[in-house]
């Protein structure tokens, strides 16, 4: 496994325009985002963007919303206002069905991998297709060798989750999140209760298989080291807003003493 100081992300290219020259809709728009539950205000009018290729890590402490960021991408909750595009797209009123085809576009990685119990790694991989696709068994059971496979797990297909580590679960909910190749990856604390080792690992991983795919990335995460590892850009929430976005050099040129305690942990 490559170390996380020699495999480093690269810039996606900043331009944004069509072989034709026509200007080319990010692969994900975020416009004036807010959500609330009760008399709580979870999110104040996020504004994000994230291109094809692109990677962005959305850091911030414990009940910042991030999580909820997430949920509304995906559809799993409803903004009180704002706009969700997802390749030009507007998402946040379609109806269930035209919803769940925006969905097939877009993986989602939780924080528990949230595998089912009951079935094994190669069935869990498998569901997905079984669902939303249309292959027969043998380009089915093909497809998850090569899923497996590309994140070193195929060695483990016939265990039950109950069986593997939380890192090896990650690598198996990681390659069901691809199963129906995305266009948007999304990331909910991908190295969460993992050891440095393993979560090293889980980094390079990620960074591979962006390289490979060519994806956009939305990755939540308290590990600014991991962070910092994956992503093209960092955007930092503090009471539901962003205080800061940018590079990671950006960020470490704030003089905000939020920004300059969350990266130095002091």
């Amino acid at each position: 496994m490559v170390s996380r100081q020699t495999l480093r992300k690269q810039p996606p290219e900043t331009s944004s325009k069509q072989a034709n020259g026509e200007q080319k809709a990010p692969s994900l728009h975020v416009e004036s985002l807010t959500k609330s539950f009760g008399r709580q205000t979870v999110l104040k009018g996020i504004n994000l963007e994230v291109a094809q290729g692109e990677t962005l890590s959305v850091l911030g402490r414990s009940g910042t919303g991030k999580s909820v960021l997430l949920k509304l991408l995906i559809g799993l909750l409803q903004p009180d206002s704002g706009s969700i595009q997802v390749n030009g797209e507007e998402v946040t009123n379609l109806p269930l069905k035209e919803l769940n085809e925006v969905r097939k576009k877009v993986g989602f990685l939780f924080q528990q991998a949230a595998l089912y119990d009951s079935l094994t790694v190669e069935e869990n991989v498998a569901f997905p297709l079984r669902r939303h696709s249309k292959m027969c068994n043998d380009q089915r059971n093909k497809r998850v060798r090569e899923l497996l496979a590309s994140v070193g797990m195929e060695k483990d297909a016939h265990k039950l989750p109950a069986e593997l580590s939380g890192g090896m679960q990650k690598r198996v909910g990681l390659a069901r999140a691809l199963a129906l190749r995305p266009e948007i990856l999304l990331f909910d604390e991908p190295t969460a209760g993992l050891d440095p080792i393993t979560a090293a690992e889980t980094d390079d991983l990620i960074l591979r298989l962006q390289k490979e795919r060519h994806m956009a990335s939305v990755v939540v995460t308290h590990d600014i080291h991991g962070a910092r590892a994956v992503s093209d850009r960092l955007a930092l929430l503090r009471d539901g807003e962003i205080l800061i976005e940018g590079t990671f050099a950006d960020l470490r040129k704030s003089r905000d003493p939020f920004v300059m305690q969350f990266l130095h942990g002091s």
